[in-house]
């Protein structure tokens, strides 16, 4: 799955875009201009992400842009962790059993699906080769940032 969800902005007044995303509606946020309200999105979706991992919510397939939508990415180590738990959850796993097939035990596990844990993906890919994934990284052209100038 590629972690890349769109985004609607909307100007809401003067000094405020707001940015919602359909496929997470719990997803609210805003910035003055159009660079802060899509830096906020990244900040805001990474949370959204986190809480559906924590509370054990399904991490939604984003869905395709519509017109007028722009794509917001799931920063790379959320994105790497959201992957693990959604195929830990696909497999039906206890901690217990993977901290077994890993070779580990159960509080291991638990750092590696937490995801306010810091963990090198080489460790969450290493753990997704065990339950038959890996991790694939791709590359992009990027929504310009705000105040670089080139």
């Amino acid at each position: 799955m590629r972690f890349l969800y769109p985004a609607l902005l909307q100007r809401t007044g003067e000094d405020e875009i707001v940015v919602s995303f359909r496929d997470l509606p719990e997803c609210l946020t805003s910035g003055v201009d159009e660079a802060e309200a899509l830096a906020e999105a990244q900040d805001a979706l990474e949370e959204a992400i986190a809480g559906r991992i924590d509370d054990g919510e399904p991490i939604p397939v984003p869905s395709a842009r519509q017109a007028g939508e722009h794509y917001v990415v799931v920063p790379p180590d959320m994105a790497a962790k959201a992957a693990l738990a959604l195929v830990f959850r696909e497999r039906g796993l206890t901690r217990v059993a993977f901290a077994q097939q890993l070779g580990t035990d159960e509080q291991a596990v638990g750092r590696l699906l937490d995801p306010r844990h810091g963990t090198d993906t080489s460790r969450i890919n290493s753990a997704l080769r065990v339950l038959g994934r890996e991790l694939v990284v791709g590359v992009q052209e990027a929504a310009p940032l705000r105040g670089v100038s080139g």
